[in-house]
């Protein structure tokens, strides 16, 4: 062996590397024989490990009983788990055998080529491994491993189909029973394109996904699981849809539907607060009273958030933290240090009438979805309704409307304490699945990786 000695580090190297790389016996029937490298286009240096597979007696045996000889021979090259960095692959000639008596064809054996894909078993392997991370894109995974990026979307898919349906075809039916189900939309697509999920909310696991925010979503769920398995179903937490509520109780008239606090609030706070500042702010501004009414301006936040908050931001303030806010039109952070924001806030319902209700009204549906008794908070609902119906402000009266014909289902949070906050998350994770992978025209792959990424 001929060595080449460096002066700077003293290292020993081979004068030609590749004569003495020979792959271990890790690929079944495979025997390597020597080792050449070559440089891709990119630049970077590949190993092709060649050799030649094992012929044993049986594999020439033909199904009428008589040997079969040689018919042609070619050579055949599989992709390879990366050695130090560098692509590899292994190629060897493959046989095709035919029988003399009878005619038949039959190729040779490879027991460590992937079933679909020119690629070797433990490359396969590897690229699942990867991609049941969760956190490499197709993109980062192709480059990693040297594979083209639409054949790692093929193995992922197969991954997934396997994972997560009967035959590739039609989605497995859910291994345990849930109590408690939570159902949203999400956007699938511009142009008003909207797709719902149901998850369990025990365990926040994705049973179902399909097209559309309509009832047939939850029938064709109902249909999915069965009757039996909607039996065990106590209760549903979900959005202020109507036809989530419809669908179930046409189907499942035990059921509860439970709207959460999050969303009784964010109806408030658009349709009312920020209404109702805006109304105020033009009759101040109408009736020569510049001063009250620019008061107003700027405080949507300050009227739309909770006490608990406005005294946190204030005792940030004091403690002389930084708050960051950033520049929508510049993407860039801008630095403010406002204080006293709780003293601003009782400054304003002190002054007006309508602001005082709304403060009123806040303070009592924080209250409300504090009771764990139904009769409790179904007197604390009608309190609400009423105090709404008295300012006959359109608004005001509005929520009153909305509370009363969503009765049911806000005093049902008593009895059960679930709300949609884990279906709100699993929707903040759909939006980055979907930045991640710059958008999924396929449907079904784009449903298969939201409900992997929730086990």
């Amino acid at each position: 062996m001929n060595y080449i000695r460096e002066e700077e580090n003293g290292q020993e190297v081979f004068e030609n590397s590749t004569e003495f790389l020979k792959l271990p016996s890790t690929l079944y029937g495979f025997k390597n024989t020597h080792t050449e490298d070559m440089t891709l286009k990119n630049g970077r240096i590949a190993f092709r490990l060649c050799g030649e597979l094992s012929r044993s007696d049986t594999s020439r045996k033909c199904e009428c009983g008589c040997k079969m000889h040689i018919n042609t021979s070619h050579t055949i090259s599989l992709k390879h788990l990366n050695f130090g960095g560098h692509p590899t692959s292994v190629q060897f000639p493959h046989i095709q055998f035919r029988c003399k008596k009878c005619g038949a064809l039959k190729n040779q054996f490879i027991a460590f080529k992937s079933e679909d894909h020119m690629l070797t078993k433990p490359l396969y392997q590897y690229i699942c491994d990867l991609l049941n991370i969760g956190t490499y894109t197709l993109k980062q995974v192709s480059e990693q491993t040297g594979v083209g990026k639409n054949i790692i979307k093929a193995i992922d898919l197969k991954r997934l189909k396997d994972k997560y349906t009967e035959n590739g075809e039609k989605l497995r039916k859910p291994d345990e029973q849930a109590r408690y189900l939570s159902i949203d939309e999400f956007k699938l697509h511009n142009g008003h394109q909207y797709a719902t999920h149901i998850i369990n909310l025990e365990n926040g696991h994705i049973l179902w996904i399909g097209h559309g925010k309509k009832k047939q979503v939850v029938y064709d769920f109902i249909e999915h699981v069965g009757l039996d398995w909607m039996k065990g179903v106590e209760a549903v937490a979900c959005d202020m849809n109507s036809d989530f509520q419809e669908a179930f109780q046409e189907k499942c008239g035990h059921i509860s539907i439970v709207y959460d606090y999050f969303h009784i609030v964010k109806n408030f706070n658009e349709k009312v607060v920020s209404e109702v500042r805006k109304d105020e702010q033009k009759r101040l501004a109408d009736e020569g009273n510049t001063e009250a009414a620019k008061a107003l301006k700027k405080t949507k936040y300050i009227l739309t958030a909770s006490r608990k908050t406005l005294q946190k931001k204030d005792k940030e303030s004091s403690e002389n933290k930084v708050i960051r806010k950033e520049s929508q039109l510049f993407k860039t952070p801008v630095v403010t240090r406002k204080g006293n924001y709780e003293t601003k806030y009782d400054e304003l319902i002190s002054e007006n009438k309508l602001l005082f209700s709304v403060d009123l009204i806040k303070e009592k549906l924080s209250q409300a979805y504090k009771l764990t008794d139904k009769h409790s908070m179904i007197n604390a609902v009608s309190e609400i309704i009423s105090i709404c119906i008295e300012t006959g402000n359109e608004h005001f009266i509005w929520f009153a409307k909305l509370l009363n014909s969503h009765f049911d289902g806000i005093v049902s949070h008593a009895v059960f304490k679930i709300s949609s906050g884990k279906i709100e998350g699993i929707n903040q994770k759909i939006k980055t699945i979907r930045r991640s992978g710059y958008g999924y025209p396929d449907d079904e792959y784009f449903f298969l990786k939201i409900m992997d990424s929730s086990y």
